[in-house]
């Protein structure tokens, strides 16, 4: 006997994790929303917070390789149909995009990813009708789906063409298909140490990168992890751990920490005995900061404001993390390609240029500055830094060597400053390699 076209939610195994994963997908295609804030915090979906650890873990898998993969999944899902998807249910291309993930990318069953796909959309009543749609095209794609690729680059689909020509146009095309594909997988976890990287590595089954970064692939909840609860390191990307490197020894010395939040950069600083000052606009990310100077043990003064209005200093160093377009993060946040347009990635210009000015100001007379964005963008990056040097007469690059601590061969550009890319530091295990991609800038005030 056929199911009804519209049934109330399922209460089948994995249900309720495939549902959550559904609407996430929707929110970051069709509403705009990050998938950061759809993961975590007071924003998070509504249902994330009722599943078990694993069933969390399995959402963030699916949506994270349904984003990662997406074109090459919507390629599958349109070889499948005459006509292209209905445009009055959103809730059937996520609930087929999440099911193709599953099949043709997740070593999961591919009996449970079409039942469970197929629910998803007789819950919905705007997208019940088609059902029968869903089944037939998830189960094209468990028969099909290496023969609907066989002519198809994975790479030129997985990323948006216009973002693929600029970095074809900045760093060449052989480089910017390595940094789409190193796109493509989930990256390891990365925790900056307090101390003793070595020991740490051993304790959590992970490496020491040349940095100094130790990296794992975590099994279960961060907060479970050996180190978590007594404040002996942090999450932090290797290449985002690198830019407070730049200031040398801090110990001593006051820094100002601008657009800190999270605080990743503010903990290194505190932890290398810095005076630290950590300034950001939004309040709430300054209370996770201090959440995060609390569990570390460390301290330093928090300040809630616009950094372009900040009366403050002078400091003897700062360090400037600006706003910025974020395309260097694609691997730890496979929305932003499918959330950003070319226009949105030179909005920032102005406001970098204004923090750049008001950092320079804050600075004492023979104080360092180090510039950063997690951007593969030059404008936000070299282009900003040069801007800088031909309007302010005060201020002087003060090149990066290679040799100033391990790590930094390859990592340093002509110019003298600091530029990683998403396919740097490849592992014969994947998900071991790479870093985010970052620019960082060390100048002088005279």
């Amino acid at each position: 006997m056929p199911r009804p076209a519209f049934s109330p939610p399922s209460q089948a195994p994995g249900f309720a994790a495939r549902r959550v994963a559904s609407e996430i997908v929707e929110g970051v295609l069709h509403r705009g929303r990050s998938l950061d804030e759809q993961l975590d915090g007071a924003t998070a979906n509504q249902g994330i917070g009722l599943l078990s650890d694993r069933d969390r873990a399995l959402v963030r898998r699916i949506v994270g390789t349904t984003l990662r993969r997406l074109g090459t999944l919507r390629h599958l899902i349109a070889s499948c149909l005459d006509r292209g998807l209905p445009a009055d249910a959103a809730r059937l291309e996520s609930a087929l995009l999440v099911g193709a993930a599953q099949i043709h990318v997740l070593d999961i069953p591919d009996h449970a990813a079409v039942d469970l796909s197929v629910r998803l959309v007789q819950a919905d009543r705007r997208s019940a009708r088609y059902a029968g749609l869903v089944n037939a095209v998830l189960r094209r794609i468990a028969r099909s789906g290496a023969e609907l690729m066989a002519d198809r680059d994975p790479v030129a689909l997985d990323t948006p063409g216009w973002l693929l020509e600029r970095w074809s146009r900045s760093y060449g095309p052989e480089v910017a298909r390595a940094i789409a594909a190193a796109h493509t997988g989930e990256p390891a976890l990365d925790l900056t140490v307090k101390a003793d990287p070595e020991t740490w590595a051993t304790r959590l089954r992970g490496k020491v990168l040349p940095t100094g970064t130790v990296r794992l692939v975590p099994h279960g909840p961060v907060s479970g992890l050996p180190g978590y609860t007594e404040g002996d390191w942090w999450v932090q990307d290797a290449a985002a751990a690198l830019p407070a490197r730049l200031l040398g020894p801090v110990a001593g010395l006051a820094v100002a920490d601008l657009c800190a939040a999270p605080g990743g950069k503010t903990l290194q600083l505190a932890a290398a005995g810095a005076r630290v000052t950590a300034v950001d606009r939004s309040e709430a990310r300054l209370a996770r900061l201090r959440d995060n100077l609390a569990r570390v043990g460390v301290a330093a003064e928090t300040i809630a404001a616009d950094v372009t209005q900040l009366e403050a200093g002078p400091f003897d160093a700062v360090l400037l993390d600006a706003p910025c377009s974020s395309t260097g993060t694609v691997r730890r946040h496979p929305d932003i390609p499918w959330r950003k347009t070319a226009a949105d990635l030179v909005s920032l210009a102005g406001l970098q240029a204004s923090l750049l000015d008001r950092a320079v100001g804050l600075l004492r007379e023979g104080g360092t500055l180090v510039y950063c964005t997690c951007s593969l963008e030059p404008e936000e990056g070299e282009g900003q830094i040069e801007a800088l040097l031909a309007r302010d007469p005060r201020v002087v690059r003060k090149p990066v060597t290679a040799d100033e601590f391990p790590g930094l061969d390859g990592l340093v550009t002509a110019a003298g400053d600091l530029r990683t890319l998403p396919a740097l530091w490849p592992d014969p295990e994947p998900r071991m390699g790479g870093l985010d991609g970052f620019y960082a800038a060390r100048l002088e005030r005279r």
